[in-house]
């Protein structure tokens, strides 16, 4: 494992982001900087480059090795106090194609860092699940923590499989733990060109003139969530556990994907090629998350509004070198 490490005087609290590279994380090692922590930030070799402000921070460390391996993630693990869990090698919609490599890289992969969590004396877990996989097709809406799980794809199945992996833990062993289900993130530092994520695939293509195909009418609604809600939702759960350890991260609204293009052709000025295929048999038509339970125990709400989240994602790309969009 390839240890970056500068040298400075330790804090009080040092968080391991796994997955540390990626969208959620990197705005999430930004933010604990900026309250002081020292970070630990755990990702894949050959993943592209954090910005400077993180190589050049005298609190943070970069980790590179494999998830799956035992050496590198007990090393990562070595003085840490809090672990964020953000490490994903699946996609909800490819998931099911090979089901095996879901549970070996993800679910076992995540039972093997808890058992090494207890011997570094980890004192808490924060794992990022999935709002719009483990509840399945939902019969309340918006969706409680209570609603029932029956998720319909091995990506839901392992996250919710996670879930009560860390409840276990914490029965058997005392490890806390709190669980963020999200909605659908989205803004600053998301790739365009990815499989998902629709609000930066759409506005990718509008940007680059491409058309966009949707599934249906476009009347499938969808929570939305900008990441810097996502992250507060993060920092909240530094804080010891109370009664809850289950929360939805949200907007509390639902924008159907019309809505998100009318949007995004408001906020760019551009006009959005829209091509309507036949709509698809498992998506429902409605999913949007309650989030009364994170307003009351956590102490958090969302505070970026649709349009302005949307309006500070385009700012940034229009502000980002054209590789980015182009």
């Amino acid at each position: 494992m390839k240890n970056t490490e500068n040298t400075s005087t330790k804090r009080a609290i040092r968080s391991l982001v796994l997955g540390g590279r990626g969208f959620i994380g990197t705005h999430l090692i930004d933010a604990l900087l900026d309250q002081g922590h020292a970070v630990r930030c755990f990702d894949r070799p050959n993943v592209v480059e954090l910005g400077e402000s993180h190589a050049t921070h005298a609190d943070f460390e970069l980790f590179e090795g494999d998830f799956t391996s035992e050496a590198d993630v007990t090393e990562a693990l070595r003085d840490c106090d809090v672990c964020y869990h953000l490490v994903s090698t699946t996609l909800p919609k490819s998931s099911n194609a090979d089901p095996v490599f879901d549970v070996e890289s993800n679910l076992v992969g995540t039972v093997r860092l808890l058992n090494l969590a207890l011997k570094a004396g980890i004192k808490k877990v924060v794992f990022v699940s999935s709002g719009g996989t483990v509840y399945g097709d939902p019969v309340q809406v918006p969706i409680p923590e209570t609603h029932a799980t029956d998720p319909a794809c091995s990506y839901g199945i392992t996250k919710l499989a996670i879930e009560k992996y860390l409840a276990l833990f914490h029965r058997l062993h005392g490890l806390d733990y709190t669980v963020l289900r999200l909605a659908n993130p989205y803004g600053e530092g998301q790739r365009t060109h990815a499989n998902q994520g629709a609000v930066a695939v759409f506005l990718g293509k509008v940007l680059r003139d491409e058309p966009i195909e949707i599934w249906g009418d476009g009347s499938v609604v969808r929570d939305y969530v900008h990441v810097a809600d996502v992250v507060q939702a993060l920092l909240a759960s530094l804080e010891p556990s109370r009664d809850e350890h289950v929360f939805n991260i949200g907007s509390g609204h639902g924008h159907s994907l019309n809505d998100v293009l009318d949007t995004i052709e408001r906020i760019t000025g551009r006009k959005a090629d829209r091509h309507y295929l036949s709509a698809r048999g498992f998506d429902v038509p409605v999913s949007v998350l309650s989030i009364e339970r994170a307003r009351q125990s956590l102490g958090w709400e969302p505070a970026v509004e649709f349009d302005e989240g949307l309006q500070r994602f385009v700012t940034w790309l229009q502000e980002c070198p054209d590789s980015r969009i182009a």
